[in-house]
């Protein structure tokens, strides 16, 4: 049986991963540089978004893989709640 892909999926597929790759970075970089909360709340809507993509992917990555995206996650997350105290 044959899965539909979704028109959000068959988007992000087509999406450039470089300019991907530069927006998560800036947004990190402000995050990481934004006064607490402003910074935290950032950060989480990051995290938040990885948490969705991931649970699109799950079923296809390997092992390994989703080791290290949820240790990321994980470190993610913690460093938004530090800024958010």
């Amino acid at each position: 049986m044959q899965r539909t892909q979704s028109p959000l999926l068959a988007r992000l597929a087509r999406a450039n991963p470089t300019a991907v790759f530069l927006v998560t970075l800036a947004l990190v970089l402000v995050a990481f540089f934004a006064p607490g909360v402003v910074g935290g709340v950032l950060l989480l809507a990051l995290a938040a978004g990885l948490v969705a993509l991931m649970a699109t992917t799950w079923s296809v990555q390997a092992p390994q893989t989703r080791l290290i995206r949820l240790l990321m996650l994980t470190l993610l997350v913690a460093v938004a709640f530090a800024k958010l105290l």
